[in-house]
């Protein structure tokens, strides 16, 4: 696919995320893809699609804008997310940077990175202020992260 093809799939990618339209979400993913952030480190497709239909259902507030760049063949995002974090209630506005390759025609890799300290003060309040920089409550949000998405999963027959 060209580099055009490939921003027209991130494109997609995100405009379905707006409408919470998981399902076509996932339909942009190699089965072998990879997906990285501050709270997920997942392989395959149909982790990264539990994932997407995870956040989308459970996000009901959620707004979100984008922009897409094709720079020298390489394609990336810069995305805004402003919803309210179920665990405290508390309203999140996340800003991201996304970073993708291709096979296929399909995302093989997706990388998304955000200001870890920023986003725990906003979800998680005083312990994400006093603590949001340390390794410990990274940890502690990637293992919590992980466990709701093996139930979430689990639940949906997965």
């Amino acid at each position: 696919m060209t580099e055009s093809g490939n921003k027209a799939l991130i494109e997609r990618f995100y405009r379905a995320f707006q409408q919470k339209d998981y399902q076509t979400m996932a339909q942009c993913y190699h089965p072998q893809a990879t997906f990285r952030d501050e709270a997920f480190g997942l392989n395959g497709a149909e982790e990264i699609g539990a994932m997407w239909q995870m956040l989308c259902e459970r996000g009901k507030d959620m707004q979100l804008s984008f922009s897409v760049r094709e720079d020298n063949g390489r394609i990336t995002a810069h995305w805004e997310a402003l919803y309210t974090f179920s665990q405290t209630g508390r309203r999140v506005h996340n800003k991201i940077d996304a970073s993708f390759e291709f096979r296929d025609g399909k995302i093989i890799r997706h990388d998304d990175r955000f200001n870890f300290w920023s986003w725990s003060r906003q979800a998680l309040g005083l312990p994400g202020l006093l603590l949001g920089w340390t390794p410990l409550l990274k940890n502690k949000v990637q293992t919590m992260a992980m466990k709701n998405l093996r139930l979430f999963m689990k639940g949906n027959g997965r």
